[in-house]
């Protein structure tokens, strides 16, 4: 008599639904993005032939993809994810496992149950048993369900928390730096168009100020610790 087979998959299924948790953004959060993106480079184009638009307009770029991973805390926080993803991983093991003894037990009584050498009231016992062990492993499956939604859910949403306050504060020193140098426009060099391609295919060097962003980021506030040190270059 097989027993919550689907629920063992489920369970399985949930340990690789895990790893795959992460300070990513999403699929549609890259494509919200790229549509703002996209607006206000029309918008720009749509402005005026190129050559008034160039006088007097002052430009800059930034890579946002390497200020977040050369930035300190980008580290801290897929550290602070893996052990969250850890503990949940520690606690789904364990609830895996007295599953897994839960269901051995019934179909040992099962086994028992089909041999003919037990009298009718001997088999009348382990089938009450067996039963009462059959609905205690629901209950186990239900647990472990929602178990498995709750964990992942909450892992997302904190995942997602942490990559907002980093983008927020990268954004932030960004926009001190479109205040200083009085810009008029900035482009993420990591954006891509639609069609695959940078969306900024071209700029001088110096109207890059990326290593300066993550120079910032990483600087020591007053009263703290040494800075954290920035992720290396993939």
């Amino acid at each position: 008599m097989a027993v919550a087979t689907s629920t063992s998959m489920s369970a399985i299924n949930f340990e690789r639904k895990f790893y795959n948790l992460g300070l990513k953004p999403s699929k549609q959060q890259s494509q919200d993005t790229m549509k703002k993106i996209l607006t206000i480079a029309l918008g720009i184009m749509l402005a005026g032939p190129i050559a008034t638009f160039a006088q007097g307009v002052k430009i800059g770029t930034v890579d946002m993809n390497r200020a977040f991973k050369e930035y300190g805390k980008t580290k801290d926080a897929e550290a602070k994810i893996n052990d969250a993803k850890n503990a949940a991983k520690k606690e789904y093991d364990e609830r895996a496992d007295a599953y897994k003894k839960a269901l051995d037990e019934i179909n040992n009584l099962n086994k028992q149950l089909d041999s003919s050498a037990l009298s009718a009231d001997a088999k009348t016992k382990l089938a009450k048993d067996r039963d009462d062990k059959i609905a205690n492993i629901k209950n186990m499956e239900r647990e472990i369900n929602d178990f498995r939604q709750t964990r992942e859910r909450q892992l997302q949403e904190q995942a997602l928390r942490m990559r907002e306050g980093i983008v927020k504060e990268i954004t932030d020193v960004v926009m001190e730096k479109v205040k200083t140098n009085n810009l008029d426009f900035v482009f993420d060099k990591s954006g891509m168009s639609l069609n695959g391609v940078p969306l900024v295919m071209y700029s001088k060097e110096n109207v890059d100020f990326t290593s300066d962003i993550i120079t910032v980021l990483n600087k020591p506030s007053k009263g703290s610790g040494p800075a954290a040190t920035p992720a290396k270059k993939p």
